[in-house]
C-alpha cells in the first residue's frame, strides 16, 4: 500500500474542453475552464500551482506541485450517474434521459395515478424560482410540484405542511419505480420538501432525499468495502451509488459545506478512500450560464487548497478530477461532453510533472484500487507506478 488514505474530490462540471465524441452530443468547442478563463479575471494561483490550469491545453509546465494530465470520458451521456460509474470502474452504454422541454403527459398521468395528487409545474428548472412561482398553488390544492434541473432527474416539491415528508418520500418512491423504465429513465427522482409562507418558501435543504438508480455492476467501492477498508462518502457521492460500497455517508449540500466536511475527515486516521462532489459549480453557474459566478466558484475553492494540502500526511494522497463540462458560455442549459483534469498530489512526491492522456476515467478508480491491493475493475489502467 503506497499511500494510506485516498481523497478523491470530484468539481462537478468542471471540464476542460471537447471530448473526442462531442459531436455527437453537440458539444463541438465547448470548454468549461478554459473559457471561465478566457472571459474573466480568473485568480486561482493555488489550483494553477498544481497545474489545474494546465490541463486546458496540456501544456507542458516542470515547475508544479502535482502530476497532472486530462482523462476522456467514455460512458454513454454526459451526466454524473455515468461519468461516477466510469470513475468507479463500471462500463455503461445506456444513456440517462433529460427532459428539458418537460415531461411527456403519459408519464405525469401515471404519476398522478400512484401518488393521487394532481401534478403542476412540469418545466426546467434550476432554483427555487418554481416554489415561489407555484408555491401558494401547491398548498392551496395539496398538489405536487413536479419538474426537471436539465440533469437526468425527476424533482418534486411540496410544502410540509400539506404533504408530510414521510409521504413525500413514499410518493418518490412509488415514482421511482415508474421511471425505471427505459422510455423514461431518470437517473435520480429527488423528494424536495419545502418550508415557509407565500413571498417566504425555502428549500428545506436537511429533508431533500435523492432516489437514484443502483449501479449496474459491483463498482471499487464495493471491493474497498468488502476488505474492510474506509469508504468516506461526501456530499451526493451516497446518492450517486445508491449507498453501495459505502460506509460513511456526510451530507453536504453546497461547496463550502463539502470542502468542511472533508476538512473535519482529513483530522481523523482511517485508511481507505474518501470521496467529494462539490455541487455548486453545476448547479449554480453551469446550469445556469453563470460565468461570473462559476469564476467566484473556482476562486473560493482556491483559497480552500493550502488548507486542504496541509491536512495531507506524508502518506496521504488527493486525487482532484471532475465528472463532466457545462461550460456556461455554452449555447442552451445542458452538461457538455468534455474531458476532466486529473490532478494527483501527495506531499512524498520528488518530481511531479505532466501525465500522459488518460483514456478512460476509469484510470482513476484503477489507480485506487491498485493501491490498495483490491480486484481490478473492469476497465482501466493503473498510474500508480508512475507516481514518484
Amino acid at each position: 500500500m503506497k499511500f494510506k488514505r485516498i481523497f478523491l474530490m470530484v468539481l462537478n462540471s468542471v471540464g476542460v474542453g471537447e471530448a473526442k465524441d462531442a459531436a455527437n452530443y453537440g458539444d463541438i468547442g465547448s470548454n468549461t475552464l478554459g473559457h471561465i478563463k478566457e472571459q474573466t479575471d480568473l485568480f486561482i494561483p493555488n489550483l494553477k500551482k498544481i497545474g489545474f490550469l494546465d490541463t486546458i491545453n496540456m501544456n507542458e509546465n516542470s515547475n508544479v506541485d502535482a502530476y497532472y494530465t486530462i482523462a476522456e470520458p467514455n460512458n454513454a451521456g454526459k451526466d454524473s450517474l455515468n461519468a461516477h460509474y466510469e470513475m468507479m470502474g463500471i462500463t455503461n452504454n445506456i444513456e440517462f434521459r433529460t427532459f428539458n422541454d418537460g415531461f411527456p403527459t403519459e408519464l405525469l398521468n401515471e404519476i398522478e395515478q400512484v401518488t393521487g395528487r394532481r401534478v403542476i409545474g412540469n418545466i426546467c428548472c434550476n432554483n427555487d424560482s418554481i416554489i415561489k412561482e407555484l408555491g401558494e398553488r401547491q398548498l392551496n390544492y395539496g398538489s405536487l410540484i413536479v419538474y426537471t434541473s436539465a440533469d437526468s432527474d425527476l424533482q418534486v416539491a411540496a410544502h410540509e405542511d400539506v404533504i408530510p415528508v414521510s409521504v413525500l418520500y413514499q410518493y418518490c418512491e412509488k415514482i421511482r419505480a415508474i421511471t425505471l423504465r427505459e422510455d423514461w429513465r431518470v437517473g435520480s427522482v429527488i423528494a424536495r420538501p419545502f418550508l415557509g409562507s407565500n413571498g417566504h418558501y425555502r428549500f428545506s435543504n436537511s429533508g431533500r432525499k435523492d432516489y437514484a438508480v443502483k449501479p449496474p455492476k459491483r463498482t471499487i467501492l464495493d471491493d474497498l468495502n468488502d476488505n474492510r477498508y474506509n469508504v468516506i462518502a461526501i456530499g451526493k457521492i451516497n446518492d450517486i451509488f445508491g449507498g453501495s460500497g459505502i460506509n460513511k455517508s456526510i451530507k453536504a449540500t453546497t461547496n463550502m459545506e463539502a470542502v468542511n466536511k472533508l476538512s473535519d475527515i482529513m483530522d481523523k486516521s482511517f485508511t481507505g478512500l474518501c470521496m467529494v462532489n462539490l455541487p455548486d459549480f453545476d448547479s449554480l453557474y453551469g446550469h445556469a450560464r453563470n460565468v461570473d459566478g462559476y469564476a467566484k466558484a473556482l476562486e473560493e475553492l482556491d483559497v480552500e487548497i493550502p488548507m486542504i494540502i496541509n491536512r495531507l500526511e506524508l502518506d496521504d494522497l488527493l486525487i482532484i478530477t471532475a465528472d463532466h463540462g457545462n461550460d456556461p458560455t455554452y449555447q442552451g442549459t445542458d452538461h457538455t461532453r468534455e474531458n476532466v483534469p486529473v490532478i494527483l498530489y501527495s506531499r512524498s512526491f520528488l518530481e511531479p510533472k505532466i501525465l500522459p492522456k488518460l483514456n478512460t476515467l476509469a484510470d482513476i478508480g484503477a489507480t485506487i484500487a491498485d493501491n490498495f491491493n483490491v480486484s481490478s475493475p473492469e476497465i482501466g489502467k493503473s498510474i500508480l507506478s508512475s507516481l514518484k
